[in-house]
């Protein structure tokens, strides 16, 4: 839907005034709606205005507060934030991830170092798994001022992040220049360490608090009825063998079973393996896929053939035999007794994961739900100390929600550290599209982030997207309609016709002069943002 932003609002209409004032200007703080959908709780308005000036570096500081991983999260994440963005109902999300991206590889590039002062506790924490949760927990657990080591009982550090995503989509000298600046911060990593005996672990290196952050590494089978069973394999193994160089021989035609983001990468990959045609069978509908949209597209576009609405019944060799589903009024698939049969040399099982929970099944009080840990709202276990978070508990499974979790945890085991208890501070309400005046912005639309060339694309693991330029990446933070904060565009200041409000200057707002104001509520009326709500003269 788009908006008139051709002319302002009638500023004489519904004002108040009167021999006494009923209502007057209070310069308000809302909570914009990407910072609410964002997972990792970025301050992301923050951020975007310091772009705005240009100053990238203060602008990378002020992300970092809340994220350790921006030129990772600028490439993988799924962008809630932009889900959420206002700017949408008048043309188009701003390209959030690109300048998160954009800044993210102006750091690595310029070597830009975490800053922080927080003296030294005394307190030692354990991390089991260097996954996106548990560095995140690492970095703001250091920054808290503990001191920090992990576990990890893979040869390198990353998780899922460097077996799970192939390197088209995070180009692994990315991912490792953040893992280092965490590491440069004094967090201690050990590999190749898998643990076994948690309470043992704990007491030998005198941790005061244990962090598990275990990610989902073990993937879920189904029975299929098979009277001679070709080649078949699971994804995360499969994605992790081309990690390490030993891909496996997939033959001409490949079927992925899943609809999730993994069984799109498993595709991908196999395309890029050489594989003449890759086929994702799913028995569900796009509407319903786990998989993220642009992740299907971005398969799509490389010629990855998706079979909707189909299940897997039965495997002879190289033959499957497929049900056709159909989508009930539930929104969940249905049989139709309908057959088909299709071709394939191998068989790639993407049908979800699960974590490795059997380090904290011994211990007293920690309860599991399935194959998750349950933990309290300070993401303790029920176990005094030791905490869960990531892939291991009940949640959505993405890099960015481990970060979130990461640095969730880390808050409650600094209070648990200090005999506390975290609360969090209470939340501003949501500057909806509703409260915004949009007359003040013209049409500007989103600039879009270039891919390489489709043949490279489908015969190489060169990144595929490629990041935003200076220009184009203040121009998208410019885009920002500053939801429910003050951006200083001075249309309060001189639209009062009573001269009542003046500047305190850069970045410090304005103030209201009550022995001049009237209450006309003009300034309210043309802000542009919302920060300006109109309250009692009693309140």
């Amino acid at each position: 839907m788009k908006h008139d932003l051709t002319r302002p609002p009638d500023l004489l209409h519904e004002t108040h005034i009167g021999p006494t004032r009923v209502q007057r200007p209070d310069y308000v703080s809302l909570l914009p709606p990407c910072n609410a959908a964002c997972p990792a709780g970025e301050n992301i308005q923050a951020w975007l205005a310091l772009a705005i000036e240009k100053r990238y570096k203060a602008a990378w500081q002020a992300l970092i507060e809340e994220n350790p991983l921006p030129a990772v999260h600028g490439r993988v994440c799924y962008h809630p934030c932009e889900s959420s963005c206002n700017r949408a109902q008048l043309d188009s999300p701003v390209s959030i991830h690109a300048v998160e991206r954009f800044l993210g590889d102006r750091a690595i590039r310029k070597g830009w170092q975490v800053e922080w002062d927080t003296p030294a506790s005394g307190k030692r924490v354990l991390i089991v798994g260097a996954g996106p949760s548990g560095l995140s927990a690492a970095y703001h657990l250091t920054r808290l001022g503990h001191s920090v080591e992990i576990h990890e009982a893979g040869p390198m550090a990353g998780g899922m992040m460097h077996f799970g995503i192939p390197a088209y989509r995070m180009p692994r000298d990315i991912l490792d220049a953040e893992i280092r600046r965490i590491e440069d911060m004094g967090v201690k990593i050990v590999l190749n360490h898998k643990v076994e005996d948690l309470i043992a672990e704990r007491d030998a290196g005198n941790f005061d608090a244990v962090f598990v952050a275990i990610g989902a590494h073990i993937s879920k089978h189904i029975d299929i009825p098979a009277r001679d069973a070709g080649k078949m394999l699971d994804a995360v193994s499969f994605l992790a063998s081309v990690e390490a160089g030993e891909a496996p021989q997939l033959g001409r035609r490949v079927a992925v079973y899943g609809g999730g983001n993994t069984a799109m990468d498993a595709a991908r990959v196999a395309k890029r393996l050489g594989a003449d045609e890759a086929l994702i069978i799913y028995r569900r509908d796009r509407e319903h896929m786990p998989a993220h949209p642009f992740e299907a597209d971005e398969a799509i576009e490389e010629g990855v053939k998706i079979n909707w609405l189909r299940t897997i019944k039965e495997i002879d060799a190289t033959t499957f035999t497929v049900e056709v589903m159909e989508v009930g009024e539930d929104g969940r698939p249905h049989s139709t007794g309908k057959l088909e049969t299709l071709e394939a040399d191998s068989l790639i099982l993407a049908l979800g994961q699960t974590s490795d929970a059997s380090l904290l099944q011994d211990i007293r009080g920690i309860k599991f739900e399935w194959d998750t840990v349950i933990v309290n709202e300070h993401m303790m276990t029920g176990h005094p100390g030791i905490f869960a978070g990531g892939d291991m508990v009940p949640s959505e499974r993405t890099v960015t929600v481990a970060v979130g979790h990461g640095k969730k945890a880390a808050r409650n085991i600094d209070a648990w550290l200090r005999g506390e208890v975290y609360t969090a501070p209470p939340k501003h309400p949501l500057a909806s599209f509703d409260k915004l005046h949009v007359w003040y912005f013209t049409d500007a639309e989103q600039r879009s982030q270039e891919s390489i060339d489709l043949q490279l694309r489908q015969s190489g693991f060169e990144e595929v997207v490629h990041g935003l330029n200076k220009t184009d990446a203040v121009f998208e933070a410019l885009r920002c309609l500053s939801c429910g904060n003050c951006f200083e565009c001075d249309g309060c200041f001189g639209a009062c016709p009573e001269r009542a409000i003046s500047k305190l200057g850069k970045h410090k707002g304005y103030a209201v002069n009550l022995d001049k104001c009237t209450g006309c509520g003009v300034c309210f009326q043309q802000c542009p943002c919302h920060a300006i709500d109109m309250v009692a003269e009693s309140a």
